[in-house]
């Protein structure tokens, strides 16, 4: 292993993706699955996995592997399964059915894909994909999920970023929530069944590895405080992305890193922390008051369109009294082929653009305007307000319950915010991380985005590896069982129980004076200073020094109210916290150790001259997959990871800079 570079991380030995089979890339699925070892029907019942989730991956993988008679233990901290984060998602989901007769296809979906992750995917992944989506409308429409329809009687579709057919199926602005049900219902089948064990209020702290494999996970209940031990033969984490690294962001307040950093600081392998996803549709901050930000569907970009004024002066004007000829719509006028429905990292860094000229609009937030207009004045006039309450009515209603203007007469006023996270723990073609027995799907793992996610392609990924990879992967796992069974007293069980609580213990004696939220926050500062749209050494390197004194800090001036043996929110968020003082830091490690510009990671020392993002094939075609290492346990000061490289290889796409023009 080579010395420390820059002093912040070590170089190892590359890593590569051993399950992914060879051959024509549109046979590469049916060949593993048919590979992939059977288990018997009698032997499923012999055999038990938990799932530490249950939004659309975690929910849709225990509502299959229960129907296929394994015993599943699925666990959430909310209070149902139906709260999962999921519920949120607004927009829609990608299928490649080609029902407009527009063009689309497999090929063309896995195109797009590959392109709008700004060639930082897996070929093999991205193609896997495309191919399973289709089946995925076909499963939700026999759960009844109730997506729009056309005069026909057909399903409805409409565009979102980055493409040129429309290709998205929705529920009007529920789609997220009418999937969840749908998974929702699947599992509870599996629950009445006997198949399933829902633990809902728990909260995984740790995941326990035996011999090297991951046989179990510590939880704790939220409600009496208790620490739990729960063993299984293979472990699943569907709990979601890391977008609360930046206090601010349009993921529910609960959301958090802890399942997956843990089983990071276990030995599995983190891909690509640093690819953070911008979302360009966003209600803009308006105070020091707000603990999240509310999204708005990216689906509002097929008939609003976006503008600011062409003149500083006229912004504080009413947007209604400025002349066509005096507004800049600048996506329309950048990038024509597109126009508006440009990928989500390109529209958000233009509205900063925008907002940095001098040119945004809404109330001053400190000294700065940060809003751009989305007006649906000519769609009022293309379509009656009817017809555009059908499509967005629910959208509009919660933009006018929050901002008291109704988007039928004022243009809505939006601004980019932290939404969805393309890094993940590490997984191979079988989702498998790298520790053997432990699996991540959904937004908890890196392996299907790049660096840019495509919007609808959440909700995608999610059922699919759900409904149909991790059943098909995980198999070929079990099938080496039955597995010795593990005794609660065993030396590493016992081990992850006693890290639980002695950090549990520790975070309830410092009795500093200062909130978990206020160390949160700061956080969140400096993650969006330095380590948001735009990135530079320099920032990355102040950003990991103010990181680490934050942390210092923290550990000995954090103040945790209450107790341990009972309901604790203030525990809870002092956990959460910690892991996210520590991904913070590997992310601006990763960001700057990769010296290019691709997708959601920006960095203003490489892009063209009319800035737009510029990669560098050359010396960052591959993955980075970052190994854990610390100076010293618990509170650590400085991290020391190791780097691992995957070399991305495009044998069915030619690699070239992405142009939306």
């Amino acid at each position: 292993m080579s010395d420390l570079i820059q002093d912040l991380y070590r170089e190892g030995e590359p890593i590569a993706d051993t399950k992914c089979p060879d051959g024509p890339i549109e046979n590469r699925w049916t060949e593993a699955k048919f590979e992939n070892k059977l288990v018997n029907p009698s032997n499923r019942r012999k055999l038990s996995v938990i799932i530490v989730g249950t939004g659309l991956a975690g929910g849709a993988a225990a509502a299959t592997l229960g129907e296929a008679g394994y015993h599943v233990k699925s666990f959430c901290y909310q209070d149902s399964p139906r709260r999962a984060h999921s519920i949120a998602a607004q927009g829609g989901i990608n299928a490649a059915k080609n029902y407009n007769d527009d063009g689309d296809s497999t090929y063309r979906l896995f195109y797009d894909t590959v392109k709008g992750g700004d060639y930082r995917s897996r070929e093999t992944n991205v193609y896997r994909l495309a191919e399973v989506s289709t089946a995925i409308i076909d499963q939700c429409v026999a759960q009844g999920v109730p997506f729009a329809r056309e005069y026909g009687g057909l399903l409805d579709n409409r565009s979102f970023g980055g493409v040129q057919v429309a290709r998205t199926f929705y529920a009007r602005g529920q789609t997220g929530q009418q999937l969840l049900i749908g998974a929702y219902q699947a599992m509870e089948r599996q629950v009445t069944a006997g198949t399933v064990e829902a633990f809902t209020r728990h909260e995984m702290l740790e995941v326990i590895v035996v011999d090297g494999r991951a046989r179990g996970i510590i939880a704790r209940d939220m409600v009496t405080g208790e620490i739990e031990t729960h063993l299984a033969d293979a472990v699943v984490l569907a709990s979601g992305g890391y977008g609360n690294v930046y206090f601010l962001s349009t993921n529910a307040m609960g959301c958090n890193v802890t399942a997956t950093w843990r089983a990071h600081r276990k030995g599995a392998y983190f891909g690509n922390p640093c690819y953070t996803q911008i979302h360009p549709t966003c209600i803009p901050v308006s105070g020091e008051h707000q603990a999240k930000l509310t999204l708005m569907s990216e689906s509002l970009r097929n008939d609003g369109r976006i503008w600011v004024p062409k003149n500083r002066d006229d912004c504080d004007k009413d947007p209604r009294d400025i002349p066509e000829e005096d507004r800049d719509y600048y996506l329309e006028r950048i990038y024509p082929a597109f126009g508006n429905l440009v990928p989500r990292d390109i529209a958000s860094r233009q509205a900063k653009a925008m907002c940095d000229d001098g040119r945004g609009v809404g109330p001053k937030v400190g000294d700065f305007r940060r809003g751009v207009y989305l007006d649906f004045a000519d769609a009022m006039e293309r379509m009656s307000r009817d017809q555009v309450a059908a499509k967005y009515g629910n959208l509009f209603d919660m933009y006018q319950r929050i901002t008291g203007e109704s988007p039928y007469e004022v243009p809505m006023r939006i601004y980019p915010a932290v939404h969805y996270t393309m890094g993940g723990l590490w997984v191979d073609y079988d989702l498998e991380t790298t520790i053997p027995g432990l699996f991540a799907a959904g937004e908890a793992n890196f392996s299907d985005h790049g660096a840019n996610r495509l919007g609808a392609s959440s909700l995608m990924q999610c059922l699919a590896d759900g409904y149909f990879v991790l059943p098909n992967t995980i198999r070929d796992y079990l099938a080496s069982g039955p597995f010795e069974k593990v005794d609660e007293q065993h030396e590493a069980v016992v081990e992850a129980r006693t890290a639980v609580t002695d950090r549990i213990e520790k975070l309830l004696s410092i009795n500093g004076e200062r909130s978990v939220d206020s160390f949160h926050r700061e956080l969140g500062h400096i993650m969006w200073e330095y380590c948001g749209m735009e990135r530079s050494e320099e920032g990355l390197n102040k950003a990991i020094g103010l990181i680490r004194s934050l942390r210092e800090e923290f550990w000995r001036n954090v103040r945790v109210l209450g107790s341990a043996d009972t309901l604790n929110q203030s525990l809870e968020k002092a956990g959460r916290v910690v892991d996210f003082l520590e991904l913070g830091e590997l992310m601006c490690i990763d960001a700057l150790h990769r010296r290019e510009s691709c997708g959601g990671h920006f960095r203003s020392e490489s892009q063209t001259e009319d800035g737009e993002a510029l990669r560098d094939d050359d010396n960052f075609a591959y993955v980075a997959a970052w190994e854990f290492g610390a100076d010293r346990d618990g509170d650590d000061v400085a991290l020391t990871p190791t780097l691992h490289k995957e070399d991305l290889v495009y044998n069915f796409i030619e690699l070239k800079q992405r142009s939306y023009k």
